[in-house]
């Protein structure tokens, strides 16, 4: 059996902001866009250059109080989500020039060097280049 992991979904207060926000400043490419019922879509993004391989995400807006709430903190404050690169100072770089929040200098770990930054929501990410 062949499995893989293909879309994980992430709960946003609005479809054109979340779009924005990682495409237009964490770099993402725009996979789908698709009405899915009144006012429902199917939004998906991946990170540029991910074509064939790793996870996308499923921008999923928000319904109701409960799903609002959650929006930021779908891990309790844990790092939610590991965006891997092949260059992680030119990405540093580009994010912070784009106004991203690090909550951390970068750092050198037996495994590679990596910074925890928070996204639009709230979420935190880290940027992870491995050894």
């Amino acid at each position: 059996m062949k499995q893989s992991l293909a879309t994980l979904s992430l709960v946003v207060r609005d479809y054109d902001e979340a779009i924005a926000y990682y495409t237009g400043v964490l770099g993402f490419r725009l996979v789908e866009d698709s009405p899915r019922g009144p006012g429902k879509r199917w939004v998906v993004v991946a990170p540029s250059g991910s074509e064939g391989k790793g996870a996308h995400l499923l921008l999923a807006k928000a319904k109701n109080a409960a799903e609002l709430a959650a929006v930021g903190h779908q891990t309790g404050g844990r790092v939610f989500l590991f965006l891997q690169t092949d260059d992680f100072h030119r990405d540093h770089r580009a994010y912070q020039a784009r106004g991203v929040e690090f909550l951390e200098e970068p750092r050198n770990e037996d495994y590679g060097i990596v910074a925890v930054f928070r996204d639009l929501y709230g979420n935190k990410w880290d940027l992870l280049q491995l050894k």
